[in-house]
């Protein structure tokens, strides 16, 4: 059945949301907050703090709250080496190319996520909605997405006919969009481009250090620049004054997605229309349900995601590894989906159902690659381990959903589990024994969870009156409904 895509946009003052939905089900989720957009993509003239030879990196100040990292790799890449010119020959010492104090261009490739500073670049590009400019290269190149080799040739000879592409000081990258675009179409995107830079330079001479040199376009707009059209049916959009922006945006950029954008104007909002809030909701659960009856359990750590596979109610009809099989397979999809609904990135393991039969364990990896393959996210992936494991990693340039929507647990700090009642009913006993011995008082009264109230004198009064025995003074205690179940304060009186 040939994929059926639609983009939906729900727009409010403080907040943009985007979901993109593929023949009914939701793939993948965008969140943009008025205080808290991302830095990807912009550009700022920034300092130089330190200069780190062992980690052949910098920190840069580029009035962030934290340093941005540079690695040397982002100032000379091997590749660009020939078109560079005035370039060190020793690209592998950064102090060739850096001092502190020093101000330099550089762009954010990975937003700040968790403790660590932005991610940066001096390799700066500007994508179009057909071409992405390259101020320090001069060349040519074409997407290698364009199955065909005529096609492409014809692009690269396009590109290298405009004038203003000879005369430009920086180099371009034909994308994939473009495919079938003509020579008009592909001027006005290098004219566009050329005058952007200008203006980038421009602000340059006259902003002062660690400034913003230029913001990438808020995330409806660069919806339309990037999403693929192939398949698009539709973008509907619930904002009257956001449809007419990309209305024009479009008009003036994306000439043949302005047919397909729509103002939605209904009285329930577009979001619960479509089921959308729900399959947010449930893209933060550990759990993910399978239609056999199996289960995914997924964790996220700072240090890496786990996914764990589990057969849960699924008995199949055959035998054991049978079932073991058809779950691990109906799994791939399902970790597939997860990955881009979540954006998970960084270092995953799968953890599968052992299986020992050799064709199954190739059938659920190709199984798996395929599925990945949908995802435009790069990723690199493991052979099936001994363990049934697969080890792979997927790019990370922004939070994942988790992390824009959620914070730790007040309660469990994020251990994801809380003491019983019984533990903390310990913790109670020897708290008072430790006050005892450094204060006198001759009462003593708890406040705590009304769980563990509940527990103290009903299950643990015996080791109350021990205790009053022990220290000779009385213990009450106070329920308090406002305390979580961790949550207690010994008063002495």
């Amino acid at each position: 059945m040939p994929s059926e895509e639609s983009i939906l946009v729900n727009i409010t003052p403080a907040e943009t949301r985007v979901a993109w939905v593929d023949n009914g089900i939701l793939r993948e989720v965008w969140i943009e907050r008025a205080n808290k957009r991302g830095l990807v993509g912009n550009i700022y003239l920034g300092k130089v703090e330190r200069v780190l030879p062992g980690m052949q990196a910098a920190f840069i100040n580029i009035g962030l709250e934290r340093t941005g990292f540079l690695h040397v790799s982002d100032i000379c890449p091997k590749t660009a080496l020939s078109s560079m010119e005035n370039m060190p020959e020793d690209c592998d010492d950064i102090t060739k190319f850096l001092r502190a104090g020093q101000e330099v261009v550089v762009q954010v490739v990975k937003d700040p996520l968790s403790s660590k500073g932005a991610r940066l670049t001096m390799l700066v590009t500007i994508p179009s909605r057909l071409l992405v400019f390259m101020p320090e290269e001069k060349m040519i190149g074409v997407s290698q997405r364009i199955d065909s080799s005529e096609e492409r040739e014809r692009l690269r000879e396009v590109v290298h006919s405009i004038p203003e592409a000879q005369s430009s000081v920086g180099g371009f990258i034909v994308r994939t969009v473009a495919e079938g675009a003509g020579f008009h179409e592909i001027r006005a995107d290098i004219v566009y481009l050329e005058q952007l830079w200008s203006e980038i330079i421009e602000k340059q001479q006259k902003v002062k250090v660690s400034a913003l040199l230029y913001e990438d376009q808020p995330l409806y707009l660069n919806l339309l620049r990037d999403i693929p059209v192939d398949n698009l049916k539709e973008i509907q959009v619930d904002s009257f004054e956001t449809h007419k922006k990309m209305l024009n945006f479009s008009n003036s950029y994306v000439m043949n997605l302005a047919n397909k954008l729509v103002h939605y104007s209904g009285e329930r909002p577009l979001f619960d229309l479509h089921n959308i809030e729900e399959e947010i909701k449930l893209a933060l659960n550990k759990r993910v349900n399978l239609k056999s009856g199996g289960y995914l359990i997924i964790d996220q750590t700072e240090a890496m995601t786990t996914v764990d596979v589990n057969t849960g109610g699924f008995v199949g009809h055959k035998n054991l590894e049978e079932t073991i099989f058809r779950t691990n397979l109906e799994a791939t999809k399902a970790i597939a989906r997860q990955l881009r609904l979540r954006n998970l990135g960084g270092i995953i393991i799968l953890d599968l159902i052992d299986m020992d039969n050799q064709e199954h364990r190739t059938a659920v990896y190709s199984a798996l690659q395929k599925e990945l393959l949908k995802d435009k996210v790069k990723m690199s992936i493991s052979a099936i381990s001994n363990l049934g494991l697969i080890e792979m990693t997927r790019k990370r340039t922004r939070e994942s959903l988790e992390r824009v929507l959620c914070e730790p647990c007040d309660v469990c700090q994020g251990r994801g589990s809380v003491k019983t009642a019984e533990t903390i009913s310990f913790e109670v006993f020897r708290e008072i024994t430790r006050m005892a011995k450094q204060f006198e008082a001759k009462n003593y009264r708890v406040i705590a969870s009304e769980s563990v109230a509940s527990y103290i004198l009903d299950e643990a009064s015996n080791r109350v009156v021990d205790l009053e025995v022990f220290l000779n003074k009385n213990i009450r205690f106070q329920a308090e409904s406002g305390y979580f179940v961790e949550q207690f304060d010994v008063v002495m009186s």
